[in-house]
């Protein structure tokens, strides 16, 4: 019992390295649709240059270092596992 405890409070203590889809859905409803909403991720694949995980991320910090958004890496990542989540759905 005490091994166990002291791998939850071993594992509480932990920073999370995890992204949060759902704070990533606050910054891209808060920033991002500003300019556009959310039907331009839903272009046919072939049409669209975002192909994998990484190009969400990649265009993520394309977009936010052209409208001067200064997201952190942090933020992008959250960005990135939301709209993959939400509409990509590619494996990582």
């Amino acid at each position: 019992m005490r091994i166990f405890l002291a791998c939850l409070l071993a594992a509480a203590a932990a920073p999370s390295s995890a992204q949060d889809a759902e704070r990533g859905r606050v910054l891209y409803e808060t920033f991002c649709m500003v300019c556009h909403y959310e039907r331009v991720h839903e272009r046919p694949r072939e049409r669209s240059v975002v192909k994998s995980y990484a190009d969400v991320r990649k265009q993520a910090a394309r977009w936010s270092e052209r409208t001067r958004m200064r997201f952190t890496p942090e933020d992008l990542d959250d960005v990135a596992e939301y709209l993959n989540r939400s509409h990509y759905k590619f494996q990582k």
